[in-house]
């Protein structure tokens, strides 16, 4: 299935630039029959010997979170899993998730061997955002700072001037909008108008979605509300604006694990990736967590409130990984080397506001 974007009538000053389509991955619901222990037992043998850290995005499979947390790994949102990378003595990261993290953990640690588990697992936000119509609509703006979301290529990254994540994207863009900057922001429109309407910024936006957060529907939203009327309403602001409009709390993945955990409530509709509810439950075991509908009334849901390209990632295929050696990310030097700045930019930042930048943002 192929899928281009469409302008949404309620985000304004969306630039319509023509994108090729690009396929959706179908999910797997065929599990393969494997002695999961052996496996497990397996992987932990080949990461001591290859000195390697197996980092895990919080959207993975819950068994990719739990081998993480239980070999001294990592599970968090992308930039903060390429910091742990950068301060972890280990020589090779493992790093189950989207490519564009696993280049985003090289651009910060060069020096390392950077692998994932199958380096075709995309990021629909990284797709349609290709790096020579990007570079295009930075000519055609010259006059306006670029500023990316972490959901993005290596390329994108070094085409900018700022990176940022939705949990410092605020921050940030009220700093330029104080100093007078006009943004042009991609690839996220949602996220991008969420930024944009809470901060007042003359905005740019990239005409790009997120087919998880995208598909997220209000008036399903609105009903399974009224059957829940006790229940806290947890947004990511990649949603559309008709679901964030009835969100209790708007936050990245980090931001919606801890207010499960710290909210006075016992049940939660969860806008965002299923595949956190893995640590919210781990984090509070205690509360009640319902999945946010992604279809209904003549909705079609390719997501179905799960990344297919997150569910690409495998204990099968991180074991074939590291016993081959494969699925190596490579960048050319010259654009590592232009793409760390605007990451170091948000870091030094985050450093000077004396901010918990990693703690409080999400990719």
């Amino acid at each position: 299935m192929s899928t281009t974007e469409s302008i949404p009538e309620k985000v304004r000053d969306v630039v319509n630039i023509e994108l090729p389509g690009f396929e959706v991955p179908a999910h797997d619901d065929q599990a393969q029959e494997i002695d999961e222990q052996a496996l497990t037992a397996e992987i932990k043998d080949l990461l001591r010997e290859q000195d390697a850290v197996l980092v895990a995005h919080y959207y993975t499979d819950e068994k990719l979170q739990a081998l993480a947390d239980d070999t001294g790994g990592y599970v968090s949102d992308s930039l903060d899993m390429a910091r742990f990378g950068h301060e972890h003595e280990a020589s090779t990261l493992v790093v189950a998730g989207v490519r564009f993290m696993g280049e985003t953990a090289k651009i910060l640690n060069p020096e390392k061997r950077v692998i994932m588990p199958d380096l075709k697992a995309d990021c629909s936000l990284d797709l349609g955002c290709p790096p020579d119509k990007f570079a295009e609509f930075c000519d055609a703006n010259p006059d306006r700072t670029v500023v990316v979301y972490a959901n993005t290529s290596a390329r994108v990254k070094a085409r900018a001037d700022w990176m940022v994540t939705s949990g410092s994207g605020l921050d940030v863009v009220s700093y330029l909008h104080e100093r007078g900057e006009k943004i042009l922001w991609a690839p996220d429109r949602y996220l991008g108008d969420y930024i944009r309407s809470k901060t007042g910024a003359d905005m740019l936006l990239w005409n790009g979605s997120c087919i998880v957060h995208e598909e997220f529907k209000a008036k399903e939203l609105e009903e399974l509300r009224a059957e829940h009327p006790d229940a806290k309403v947890l947004v990511h602001p990649e949603s559309p604006p008709s679901v964030i409009e009835q969100a209790d709390v708007v936050s990245s993945t980090t931001g919606l694990i801890n207010a499960v955990k710290t909210l006075d409530a016992k049940k939660f509709i969860v806008a965002t990736d299923r595949g956190i509810f893995y640590k919210m439950r781990e984090q509070a075991p205690d509360k009640e967590l319902l999945e946010a509908p992604t279809s209904g009334h003549s909705a079609t849901c390719r997501s179905c409130a799960h990344c297919p390209w997150m569910a690409m990632n495998s204990l099968v295929k991180l074991r074939d990984a590291l016993k081959s050696n494969s699925n190596e990310i490579d960048l050319p030097r010259d654009i590592c080397e232009r793409a760390v700045v605007p990451i170091k930019r948000l870091l030094d930042f985050a450093a000077e506001r004396k901010q918990e930048i990693y703690g409080n943002n999400d990719a």
